[in-house]
C-alpha cells in the first residue's frame, strides 16, 4: 500500500507504477493481472523476495505513455538484493501513409486525381493544418450531382453533395478556431441510408438519407483535392487522404504540379515540443527530427543522458581552443551562444555562465568540476570533507574566492544529483536537485568578468601554474563515481569525449572513461537509516523512533498499561453493542451491480476494466492510427 521503490518514465516525463502485462491506474504486473504471481499475496513475481531469480515481464502497449525514457530500480541496499533490467525497442506499425502529404502555397493551386467512384458508399478521412480562414478541402462534380468538402470559417468544416434530391450539407461546428497550425482529423461518411461528419473528438454529426428518392452518386469530372472551379482554394497542409479505403499519393502528385509542394513544412510546429534539453526541431521532407548537437544529451528526443564512469585518478580536461584555433574562435565558436554577440576579441571574458550536470559519488572530498583561466580567476563546484556541495567564484577584486556552501545535505550519499548554476553579472542561481532555486551575490568588490576561460576539468584538476590551496587538497586522490549531462554554456565535454563530434579534438582524457547514465532521474529522498529500514537484517531489534513523552518510572509506566487495558475493555463492549443492534434489526433486501460487458469472463476485476475501459481502447480504426507496442 505504500509508495513503490521501482517506476518508470515516459513520453511526458512521468512516473508509471503499472508494468508490462497490466494498465495504467493499475498497480501490478501481468501476473498480478493473472491472478499467478509467485506469491499470491503479492502483484509482481519481483515483488515475492525470495532468494531464486524471479521475473516479471510483458509489453507496454499505453502508447500515450510511450516511449520509455527511464527506469528507476530501489530497494538494492540489502546484501543479496539484485536486479536486472532490459528494456525492449519501441515497435510502430501503422498505416506507411499517415505522413504522405502535400502542401498548398496558392490559393489557386490544387491536384487531381480519377474520378471518385463512390456512387453508394463514400468514407474520405484526412488530416489538415492551415492558419487560413476558408477553402476548399476536396471536390468532385457531376452533372448535377457533387461531393465537397471544404473549411467554411475558422470554426467550421462543411461537408455537401447531391445525389440528385437536392443539395445537402452537414456543418461541424468547433468551439475552438481550426486554423490554429495544427493538425485536425476529418472523417466524411455517406451511405444510402445517412450521412455523417466529425472533426477531432467532437461530437458526430448525421444526416439521415430520405426514405425515397435517388440514392446513387454519379460523378464524371476528375476529383479535385485543393481548389476548382474558380472557388478560394485551400492554403495550408493536406495528409494521409483516404477515400474508401485507398490513400492518395498526395507527396508524388504535388512533385509535378505548381503551386503544390511534396511533404509539410512546419511539423516543428506541432512536434517541436518533443524536443527536450534545448533539444532543435529540425523540419524533414515527411516528418522532424531533434538536433541535439547543441546539448549534453542524445537520442531521438534529446533526453537520454551522456555519462561516464570516473575511476580513482581519472580525469578529463577540454580545452576551450584547440591548435590552430584563434582566440577569436574560442569566444564567438564554443563559449557564447548567439545571443551573446556583443561580447568579441579581444575581450576574452563571460559576463554569465550557465552550468547544468548530475553525479553520483560515495566518496569526498573531490573536485567535481573546475574551470581555468589564462589569469587567476576560476569556478569550480566541489565536495567538502562532511559531504557537503560548495560552488567557489574566483573572478578578482576580493581576497578571497566567494563561495556558497551547501552544508544542509550530504551530496555523497551515493544518490544521483543535479547541479545547475546561473550566473548573470553579480547574480547567481543555484538549483540542486527538485529542490526550489536559491539566488545569490558576488560582493559588491568582486569583479563581474570572467577573463580568459583556458579549459573545462571533470574528476581532477591537471593545471599549470598556481591553483586554489582547498581544491589542491580536494584534488588527491580525485573523484571516484559517475558525472553526467555536462554542459557548460554550448559545451557538453563528456558528450565530446564519448561521441564522434567536430569538438572531440578539444578533449583529452586521463585513464578510460566508461559510459554510464549515472542512475537516471535524480533523487531528492535520502536512503532510510538502517535503525529505522524494515528491511535491514537487524531491524528485528532496532528501536523504531518514539514521537510520545519518555516515561520515566515505573508509576507512569504501570499508569500507562492500566489505562491501555482500560481502554481495550471499553472497545471491546462497543463492538458487542454494535453487532447486536445490527443482528436485531437485520432485514432481507437485495442489490443490484452495474458490471461491466463480459466481467463475468474475466479472470479478475483488474482483467474486466483492461478489456471493457475506452482508455485502454482505441477508438479510431487501425488503418487510421499508428499504433506504439
Amino acid at each position: 500500500e505504500g509508495n513503490p521503490y521501482t517506476w518508470w518514465v515516459g513520453k511526458a516525463n512521468e512516473k508509471h507504477y503499472y508494468w508490462g502485462g497490466s494498465g495504467p491506474g493499475i498497480q501490478k504486473c501481468a501476473c498480478g493481472i493473472e491472478r499467478n504471481c509467485t506469491d499470491p499475496k503479492y502483484y509482481c513475481n519481483c515483488d515475492a523476495d525470495y532468494k531464486q531469480w524471479r521475473k516479471d515481464s510483458g509489453m507496454l502497449s499505453y502508447k500515450e505513455h510511450l516511449p520509455v525514457s527511464q527506469v528507476v530500480v530501489g530497494d538494492l541496499d540489502r546484501p543479496g538484493s539484485e536486479a536486472k533490467v532490459s528494456v525492449g525497442p519501441v515497435r510502430c506499425q501503422g498505416d506507411r501513409n499517415y505522413w504522405n502529404a502535400a502542401s498548398f502555397v496558392t490559393s489557386s493551386s490544387y491536384l487531381h486525381f480519377s474520378t471518385f467512384q463512390g456512387e453508394t458508399s463514400a468514407d474520405i478521412s484526412f488530416y489538415f493544418k492551415t492558419s487560413a480562414s476558408d477553402g476548399v478541402f476536396l471536390e468532385n462534380l457531376g452533372n448535377t450531382d457533387f461531393i465537397k468538402l471544404e473549411l467554411k470559417s475558422a470554426t467550421e468544416v462543411s461537408f455537401s453533395f447531391d445525389v440528385g434530391n437536392g443539395p445537402v450539407e452537414i456543418v461541424v461546428r468547433s468551439p475552438n478556431p481550426l486554423n490554429d497550425d495544427q493538425w485536425h482529423r476529418v472523417n466524411a461518411e455517406r451511405n444510402v441510408k445517412q450521412a455523417s461528419l466529425q472533426v477531432d473528438q467532437l461530437p458526430l454529426e448525421v444526416r439521415k438519407a430520405p426514405t425515397e428518392g435517388h440514392t446513387r452518386l454519379e460523378l464524371y469530372s476528375q476529383l479535385y483535392v485543393g481548389a476548382a472551379g474558380g472557388q478560394r482554394g485551400f492554403l495550408g497542409c493536406i495528409r494521409s487522404l483516404r477515400m474508401n479505403g485507398v490513400t492518395l499519393d498526395l507527396e508524388e502528385r504535388a512533385k509535378v504540379t505548381p503551386g503544390v509542394k511534396p511533404g509539410c513544412s512546419g511539423h516543428c510546429t506541432s512536434y517541436g515540443m518533443y524536443c527536450a534539453n534545448g533539444g532543435k526541431c529540425v523540419e524533414k521532407y515527411n516528418g522532424y527530427s531533434c538536433d541535439c548537437s547543441k546539448t549534453a544529451y542524445d537520442g531521438p528526443f534529446c533526453i537520454k543522458d551522456v555519462g561516464a564512469f570516473f575511476e580513482e585518478g581519472m580525469w578529463l580536461r577540454y580545452n576551450f581552443h584547440s591548435p590552430g584555433t584563434s582566440m577569436k574562435d574560442l569566444v564567438s565558436r564554443t563559449l557564447l551562444s548567439s545571443a551573446d554577440p556583443e561580447i568579441t576579441a579581444p575581450d576574452l571574458s563571460l559576463n554569465k555562465e550557465e552550468l547544468s550536470f548530475s553525479f553520483s559519488t560515495t566518496k569526498s572530498p573531490c573536485v567535481l568540476l573546475y574551470v581555468s583561466s589564462y589569469t587567476p580567476d576560476f569556478m569550480a563546484v566541489l565536495v567538502n570533507p562532511t559531504g557537503n556541495l560548495q560552488i567557489r567564484y574566483n573572478l578578482g577584486g576580493t581576497k578571497e574566492p566567494y563561495n556558497i556552501d551547501i552544508d544542509h545535505r550530504n551530496m555523497a550519499n551515493g544518490q544521483p544529483h543535479t547541479v545547475n548554476v546561473t550566473r548573470n553579472g553579480r547574480d547567481i542561481m543555484l538549483q540542486l536537485d527538485h529542490y526550489p532555486p536559491t539566488s545569490y551575490s558576488l560582493p559588491a568588490t568582486s569583479d563581474i568578468q570572467f577573463n580568459s576561460p583556458k579549459a573545462l576539468f571533470l574528476g581532477k584538476v591537471i593545471e599549470i601554474g598556481k591553483i586554489d590551496q582547498d581544491i589542491y587538497k580536494y584534488n588527491t586522490p580525485g573523484f571516484t563515481g559517475c558525472l553526467s549531462r555536462v554542459q557548460f554554456n554550448q559545451i557538453a565535454p563528456l558528450k565530446a569525449a564519448l561521441r564522434p563530434t567536430n569538438a572531440s579534438s578539444h578533449v583529452h582524457i586521463q585513464g578510460e572513461l566508461v559510459e554510464s547514465n549515472c542512475g537516471a532521474s535524480p533523487l531528492t529522498i535520502p536512503p532510510m537509516s538502517a535503525a529505522t529500514d524494515p528491511w535491514h537484517l537487524d531491524s528485528a531489534s532496532a528501536d523504531f523512533p518514539y514521537n510520545g513523552q519518555a516515561i520515566g518510572d515505573g508509576v507512569n509506566r504501570n499508569s500507562a498499561i492500566i489505562g491501555g487495558v482500560i481502554a481495550v475493555v471499553i472497545f471491546t463492549i462497543l463492538c458487542t453493542l454494535v453487532f447486536l443492534i445490527r443482528y436485531m434489526f437485520r432485514h432481507k433486501g437485495t442489490y443490484h451491480t452495474n458490471e461491466a460487458k463480459g466481467a463475468e469472463s474475466a479472470e479478475s476485476a483488474d482483467a474486466a476494466i483492461m478489456n471493457n475501459d475506452p482508455n485502454f481502447t482505441e477508438t479510431i480504426d487501425e488503418s487510421k492510427k499508428e499504433w506504439l507496442i
